[in-house]
């Protein structure tokens, strides 16, 4: 069952925004909240597209054509690194405990 509900403010090139949010989702919402304003800053800083919206509407494009990319099998598996990265981690950290034990 889902946590509490509450709203946060977020920024989204230096506009706030309040938003709605599950406690337990509150750090992927910040996570996507930075990723989305890292699209939008490049896609500003190309220096193109002056309208807000129309560069939070590119953002948006961009980041849905990566989503269907790796939904298809063309692009990037976000999953299977997260996966392959924690069993890198637990092996760092298997072999330094092994370390630790020699000192």
């Amino acid at each position: 069952m889902s946590g509490v509900t509450k709203t946060m403010d977020v920024k989204l090139l230096d506009r706030e925004l309040r938003v709605a949010c599950p406690e337990e989702e509150r750090g992927e919402l910040l996570d996507s909240v930075a990723y989305l304003d890292k699209k939008m800053r490049e896609i500003r800083d190309i220096g193109k597209i002056a309208s807000t919206e129309r560069i939070a509407l590119m953002a948006a494009l961009n980041i849905t054509h990566e989503l269907l990319s790796v939904k298809l099998g063309r692009g990037f598996d976000l999953a299977d690194f997260k996966r392959r990265m924690n069993s890198m981690q637990a092996a760092i950290d298997h072999a330094l405990a092994e370390q630790e034990s020699l000192f």
